[in-house]
């Protein structure tokens, strides 16, 4: 019994100061409309990669080619910064999350909860794209040769690509294996997953000591985040030159009649995502009984953001503060679940996944099964919870898809022209969905304390480490 009021008291006494308080700088995104640039780049860069490109025709193939690439440089600056330093900002977030909870018991329910709450839903959103890919088959409406041709796409013969097949006797193996035996190899080979299981491991091990101890690891963690936003800050700057840039270097290569080739692709994956967050906002009816709108209204300049970035870790903060401030979120809840499904919700990543597949089945002519359908919906689940929350990441998880059911992987390079739109579009979805899930936890989980007297001890805290210049609050400072 000893050890479990001791636990309890820790736990209690940990007070790591909220991710929402670095929002000052993605706000002032929102308010300068960083979506509108970003649109306003899209725009720009195709219109660009129209002139140079086979298309119009401005420059010879070899010019505009370097000239694209160069027009790409600040895409790839803002996407390695990104890559660069969403691992340690998803891993400090994730353990300072867990210490935020208020207590023992409702850790071991919120976490239970959300993680199968979160698999659900990944389920459904690739049974969706699956469906509406079947439906419209917007691989008829292509013709795949001079796309083949143009990119380089050698059809595979034979039993090159056979499908991969699963033996159920590895499986215990295979859950073994999601323990990471070094984290620091999992951290350098981006295996969320991994990271994910071991930051939570950490982060329980952490609340359970005594706060004395505790506190040097979470006051590092919390500089850890700080340093982490700075450098989002920075690739923020490069945002709507990355768009612009990328766009153009891609409609360069392939030119218009490529692209519009690809537009009934492209309106599949977008009638799937928005079947999607229907399904989000009727959850959001059944669960508070709150008109749909309200939600829209409550959450549009995080999505807004979200599709400016193509990164759900880079608006983490924004995203805990929509939640508290406007959803009505406890803060025991957000600070834990925003975190989490930045990193393991990626249910529009996994829709799209869902219509990638059926699109480039149907242009190589395979035919997919039940079976093969079953084991695309087992891949993606897998895939797209261990997937980082950085831009471009889908192309990299359909590749491991793709396998399962025998399509060539060669075939990713035919969507490559319109993954920067699906990119900023899915990964609003995904934000979307992690502020539907802390709302349902919430409502779902019952804690000690009500949302307002978390929001009051929330401020009291604040206020004390205004005066302090503490991150992480002992037990001695609340009591003076």
């Amino acid at each position: 019994m000893a050890d479990t009021s001791t636990t309890t008291l820790a736990i209690e006494e940990l007070n790591p100061r909220s991710l929402k308080y670095l929002t000052n700088y993605l706000q002032g995104l929102v308010k300068g409309r960083l979506w509108l640039q970003v649109l306003v780049g899209m725009l720009l860069g195709i219109t660009i990669g129209i002139l140079m490109g086979p298309t119009v025709g401005w420059f010879d193939p070899g010019t505009a080619t370097i000239i694209s690439d160069w027009l790409a440089f600040p895409g790839k600056l803002f996407l390695a910064l990104i890559q660069m330093i969403v691992i340690p900002l998803v891993f400090a977030s994730i353990i300072r999350g867990l210490a935020a909870t208020e207590d023992i018991d409702q850790l071991k329910k919120l976490g239970l909860r959300v993680v199968v709450y979160f698999i659900v839903t990944t389920v459904l959103a690739i049974i969706i794209g699956l469906t509406v890919a079947s439906i419209i088959q917007p691989g008829k409406y292509i013709d795949a040769q001079p796309l083949q041709s143009s990119m380089n796409v050698i059809p595979v013969t034979g039993n090159e690509n056979a499908p991969v097949q699963i033996n159920f006797y590895e499986l215990p193996q295979k859950f073994i294996g999601l323990l990471p035996a070094n984290p620091l190899s999992s951290m350098v080979e981006s295996n969320m997953l991994q990271v994910v299981i071991f930051a939570m491991v950490f982060g329980v091990a952490l609340v359970m000591m005594v706060p004395a101890q505790a506190k040097p690891l979470l006051d590092l963690l919390g500089s850890l985040q700080e340093v982490c936003m700075t450098v989002v800050r920075w690739a923020m700057l490069l945002a709507p030159l990355a768009v612009f840039g990328l766009l153009a270097q891609l409609t360069t290569k392939l030119g218009l009649d490529a692209l519009l080739g690809l537009a009934i692709y492209v309106l599949t994956v977008l009638l799937g995502l928005f079947i999607l967050f229907l399904i989000y906002l009727l959850i959001i009816y059944v669960s508070t009984k709150k008109n749909p709108i309200e939600f829209i209204i409550a959450v549009r300049d995080v999505l807004l953001l979200a599709f400016s970035t193509s990164s759900s870790a880079a608006v983490m903060p924004l995203s805990i503060k929509t939640a508290e401030e406007k959803l009505k979120v406890r803060p025991s809840i957000s600070q834990f679940v925003i975190p989490l499904g930045a990193t393991i919700n990626m249910n529009g990543t996994a829709l799209y996944q869902g219509v990638a597949v059926i699109f480039l089945a149907q242009i190589f002519g395979i035919e997919i099964g039940i079976g093969g359908l079953t084991l695309v919906v087992l891949t993606s689940v897998g895939a797209s919870i261990g997937a980082p929350a950085t831009p471009g990441v889908g192309i990299v998880v359909l590749s491991m898809v793709l396998g399962t059911v025998g399509v060539p992987a060669a075939g990713i390079a035919l969507i490559m022209g319109v993954d920067r739109i699906l990119d900023m579009s899915r990964t609003a979805i995904n934000v979307s969905g992690d502020l539907v899930a802390a709302k349902l936890m919430d409502k779902w989980v019952g804690a000690k304390a009500s949302f307002d007297d978390e929001i009051i001890v929330q401020e009291m805290h604040e206020s004390i480490r205004q005066e302090t210049g503490e991150d992480v609050l002992t037990p001695e400072q609340l009591s003076e």
